[in-house]
């Protein structure tokens, strides 16, 4: 076992190498909630590891992440995690070998809902690998956002009740979730399709998943008006904000935007 101010730092250390993006906003949340919010998102990168994983063969994903559902529940034991991930200790990252290390690092109180939402991921992600992330429809490209993003938004507003008894609006969540997703899928488009993976519905282009996404981050805006508690706020707005700069800078023809427009984006955040 690793002691609680060592784990703190791997933990950060972790968030910083695996999201810029996300290693922001935690690192403004106060204590308690800081390590709740970054357990929880080095649990679920831990399993994004695996479903994204380029080498694993798709039976191996289905089998660890249906493995990991079944495990992870308030009474899971360490040793049934490593003997697990034993088989594929050189294959998965260190982000993913060091689940344990996160679940231990997450405040007791708010263990469980992390283990709950990760095991529902974890289950989802499998679905979808065995579907072999073929997007047919709207329907459809709601499921999968749901299970990777939606149910993000879902496990943050437990996490907000549980600090300090913010109630946030459960559809409102999944869709805050679900449109930073889809930011993702307009932004790596091209990169998933060289995988011969497509995440767009038939018949839809960039116009469609554009209003898509728009559509959902207006719904994000309506989420964040709910919330009263100030470092609440700057967490949800910091990712909201960059994501809207993001589809403009796609809309503009750009791939991304600049590390200068990220730390102008977090200030104005901060600072209002």
């Amino acid at each position: 076992m690793t002691d609680q101010s060592n784990l703190h730092t791997k933990a950060m250390d972790f968030l910083l190498k695996t999201s810029r993006t996300f290693f922001i906003p935690i690192s403004y949340l106060p204590k308690g909630l800081q390590e709740a919010i970054g357990a929880a998102y080095l649990c679920m990168r831990a399993i994004d590891e695996i479903e994204d994983h380029p080498g694993l063969p798709a039976d191996s994903k289905v089998s660890l992440l249906q493995s990991l559902s079944n495990l992870l529940k308030a009474d899971y034991r360490e040793e049934q995690l490593q003997s697990l991930f034993t088989p594929y200790k050189d294959d998965l990252p260190e982000v993913t070998l060091l689940l344990a290390d996160w679940i231990q690092y997450c405040p007791p109180g708010a263990r469980a809902k992390v283990l709950e939402s990760t095991r529902e991921m974890a289950e989802g992600m499998a679905k979808w690998v065995t579907k072999d992330w073929q997007i047919h429809d709207e329907e459809e490209l709601d499921d999968y956002t749901y299970y990777v993003a939606g149910l993000v938004g879902v496990m943050l507003s437990d996490m907000w009740n549980w600090f300090d008894g913010t109630v946030t609006d459960r559809k409102l969540a999944i869709a805050f979730g679900r449109g930073l997703q889809t930011v993702n899928i307009l932004r790596n488009r091209e990169e998933d399709a060289e995988r011969g993976v497509n995440f767009y519905p038939d018949g839809w282009g960039f116009e469609e998943m554009l209003s898509h996404t728009e559509r959902n981050l207006a719904l994000a805006d309506a989420y964040i008006a709910e919330i009263e508690t100030k470092e609440i706020i700057h967490f949800c707005k910091i990712p909201l904000e960059l994501a809207k700069a993001t589809l403009k800078a796609l809309k503009e023809g750009k791939e991304k935007i600049d590390r200068a427009t990220v730390t102008d984006i977090v200030n104005q955040v901060v600072e209002h």
